[in-house]
């Protein structure tokens, strides 16, 4: 390998090593600013060897596993199970859990995101207001294709101190899950009996 593959391959593990440490700083997970505010850091702005999502998603999971061992395993089992328990609340819904905290790299800014299904967004305004349940009200960019983005309506509110949001998918929408912006493949997503597999898992981890 050439001394300029190895310059180059080093420059994007140290810039991915930044992002990750900028996410955590801030408790984002925007990769896109992550990055380039790690490039401006190490004063490499101009740089052609940008780190993918990916890169930054392993970087980070290797420093919550060195440097957050005694904190960030517990707290995303704490957030697995507060989604467990709003994903039994909304079983009507057939929701699946998507994101950091499916992946593993949740921490104590991460946001439990549940994927739903409902005939109407009525049907789930409904059934908040009638459980109690105060909320607020926004929308959610996906893409499903290379060229196709769609707004979707999104309910977040908060459940023992976790806040949760909740993207409906129309019964009549795509049935194939978005994209991740991760790597643009399907997004992983988990229904009830994954995530109590999962959960089960944490429990015999020695780390969890």
């Amino acid at each position: 390998m050439s001394n300029r593959n190895i310059k180059a391959q080093q420059m994007r593990l140290r810039l991915a090593q930044e992002a990750a440490q900028i996410l955590l700083q801030n408790g984002s997970r925007d990769y896109y600013a992550a990055k380039h505010k790690a490039a401006l850091h190490l004063g490499a702005a101009d740089t052609r060897n940008m780190p993918s999502n990916t890169e930054i998603e392993s970087a980070l999971q290797e420093y919550q596993r060195i440097f957050r061992a005694d904190v960030q395993p517990a707290e995303l089992r704490r957030l697995r199970r507060a989604a467990l328990q709003a994903m039994r609340f909304f079983r009507d819904f057939r929701p699946r859990l998507v994101g950091s905290v499916l992946r593993g790299t949740a921490d104590e800014h991460s946001v439990v995101t549940l994927h739903v299904i409902a005939s109407a967004v009525e049907d789930l305004n409904l059934f908040l207001l009638q459980s109690q349940i105060p909320f607020e009200i926004g929308e959610k960019r996906v893409r499903f294709q290379a060229e196709l983005m769609q707004s979707l309506p999104v309910y977040r509110f908060v459940a023992d101190d976790v806040p949760i949001e909740m993207v409906i998918f129309p019964e009549d929408g795509p049935r194939q899950p978005p994209l991740s912006p991760l790597d643009s493949k399907p997004m992983q997503r988990a229904d009830i009996r994954a995530l109590e597999k999962l959960l089960q898992e944490d429990l015999s981890s020695p780390e969890l």
